[in-house]
């Protein structure tokens, strides 16, 4: 059976280590440190083939190749994408590529997939970097739709199949091996466009809010909530998560955002966490984040911090 990220009612927490400006060392160590940590559920890249911040020529790891290596390193989190852009990779490709790493992991992958990048220049110069094509918004948003449909008869199906879409065609499709997780590994779609949330509510086991205001993601969430009613869908099968960054200098305010998401339906949370990593940021999250929502006393902030 597909794993959830979350039991009814029980919220769920994981952290975000933005595979940019960093050294794979130091994402490794954090990793692994959360892997033995109970309270965190969950651990998540992004998907970008340069930084986003920073120096705009610093290293950037591309993502489903280092989240393999740490699938390899780990034994206990699960792990995704926040999230893939489907405008890097073919969907049969990526299909692909998601089965290899839930075997490598021993079934615990969470599959995470957008349109694409927004527009803004420190995003959509990698797609020019790397001889890829940015389409506008509504040819990325019904590639997503076919991408997301494709992938999941690719994990699915028993034998080849053709597939003649408006944005992709495929002939003698197959994915072999099929991933671990039956029927397959959990779909996240992450996004806050109307045209997104569509997709989300026909295809999507998790709903992501990439960012902004509480107020505006349950905006969002009650959008998503009126477009599964549109299709016959009952919206709770769609689980509501959002990334919500942390502050290491002002813990109390990670918090309260954390806790005002969880009020608001969002029941499976990601902290992004901030680099450099400071040491054992990954039990000081656990005791200072996530712990004290549940009424236990809280740690000291962590050794490093900036």
């Amino acid at each position: 059976m597909t794993a959830t990220l979350a039991s009814a009612g029980e919220p769920s927490f994981g952290i975000m280590t933005a595979p940019a400006q960093v050294a794979y060392a130091d994402v490794l160590r954090v990793w692994r440190e959360a892997d033995g940590i109970p309270q965190i559920e969950h651990a998540w890249l992004f998907d970008h083939l340069m930084p986003l911040g920073g120096d705009p020529n610093g290293p950037a790891f591309e993502g489903w190749t280092l989240l393999s290596a740490l699938a390899a390193r780990t034994e206990r989190l699960r792990l995704g994408v926040m999230v893939t852009s489907n405008r890097f990779r073919p969907p049969a490709v990526l299909a692909k590529i998601a089965a290899t790493v839930d075997v490598v992991s021993g079934g615990r992958l969470e599959f995470g997939i957008g349109a694409g990048s927004r527009p803004e220049p420190a995003a959509r110069r990698e797609y020019a970097a790397h001889g890829l094509p940015f389409h506008d918004p509504v040819h990325a948003v019904g590639s997503l739709a076919e991408a997301c449909a494709i992938i999941r008869r690719l994990w699915t199906e028993p034998a080849p199949f053709d597939f003649r879409g408006d944005y992709h065609q495929l002939t003698g499709a197959f994915c072999a091996p099929k991933p671990v997780q039956r029927p397959h590994p959990p779909i996240l779609v992450g996004g806050q466009a109307t045209p997104t949330l569509r997709v989300a509510a026909e295809h999507a086991d998790v709903w992501n809010m990439p960012g902004g205001s509480i107020d505006k993601a349950i905006e969002r969430s009650t959008q998503l909530d009126r477009l599964c009613e549109e299709i016959g869908r009952n919206p709770a099968e769609i689980t509501r998560s959002i990334v919500l960054p942390v502050s290491y200098d002002r813990p109390r305010d990670t918090r309260h955002a954390v806790r005002a998401a969880l009020d608001g339906g969002f029941g499976h949370i990601v902290l992004g966490l901030p680099a450099p990593y400071p040491t054992e940021v990954a039990r000081w999250a656990a005791d200072t984040i996530i712990t004290p929502l549940s009424g236990k006393t809280t740690a000291p902030e962590p050794r490093n911090h900036r």
